[in-house]
């Protein structure tokens, strides 16, 4: 009986994420100085010149916000540069954090950039990834089932849109550096991530088993 009960949640899980969700276009700011950052981005931490901040997406990297709402996730983005709450990252690149997707609380999906313009999001891998970023991630508010139904939509449409190798927590990038799509030039240059946390991460990955994703390269 307790099998039955779990096959049952399972199925009312997959069958609520494959239901055709709305992507809200809600960009953030991304004018000549923030394009011509990118491209030095590009250029200074990958060596990619290029004449568009066009990426070929191959990986999807899931994150947290660790901010409460929306409304202040979406204005830590906005600016074009680095504001001077991020002093440990400001020496690398003006170009302020970003991200192609933001995912509130209530499971509301934003876009934020289009899929194929770089966001800085993830070391050694920007080139190359796109970003989600979920609304929250800390312990009084930890990411909701709403928020994990519509990473597990999100990430199904991407792939079916895309020829996408990997998915990936933040909390995982490193396992790239010996990779062949890893460029970054600065071997100093990494931070400890936990986003967006383990449990969040294999709730997706099994949602999404059937989408043959590589797997990740061995720690």
């Amino acid at each position: 009986m307790k099998r039955v009960f779990i096959l049952l949640a399972l199925f009312l899980l997959f069958a609520s994420c494959s239901t055709s969700k709305t992507i809200l276009e809600h960009p953030i700011t991304f004018k000549e100085q923030r394009e011509q950052l990118t491209l030095n981005y590009l250029k200074d931490r990958y060596g990619l010149v290029q004449e568009t901040p066009k990426i070929i997406p191959s990986m999807i990297v899931l994150h947290w916000t660790v901010i409460p709402t929306f409304k202040e996730s979406f204005e830590a983005f906005d600016p074009e540069t680095l504001p001077n709450w991020r002093p440990d990252i400001k020496d690398i690149s003006g170009l302020n954090v970003s991200s192609q997707f933001m995912v509130d609380r209530d499971g509301t999906i934003y876009q934020l950039l289009p899929e194929t313009t770089m966001a800085r999001h993830v070391i050694g891998l920007n080139h190359c990834a796109i970003g989600i970023e979920n609304v929250g991630g800390t312990n009084e508010l930890p990411l909701t089932k709403a928020q994990l139904k519509a990473n597990i939509w999100l990430v199904g449409y991407l792939k079916k849109k895309y020829d996408i190798d990997y998915l990936i927590g933040h909390y995982e990038y490193t396992r790239f550096e010996n990779h062949p799509l890893w460029l970054e030039k600065d071997e100093g240059y990494r931070t400890i991530k936990t986003d967006p946390g383990e449990d969040f991460m294999k709730k997706v990955r099994r949602a999404v088993r059937d989408l043959d994703f590589k797997p990740l390269p061995a720690q």
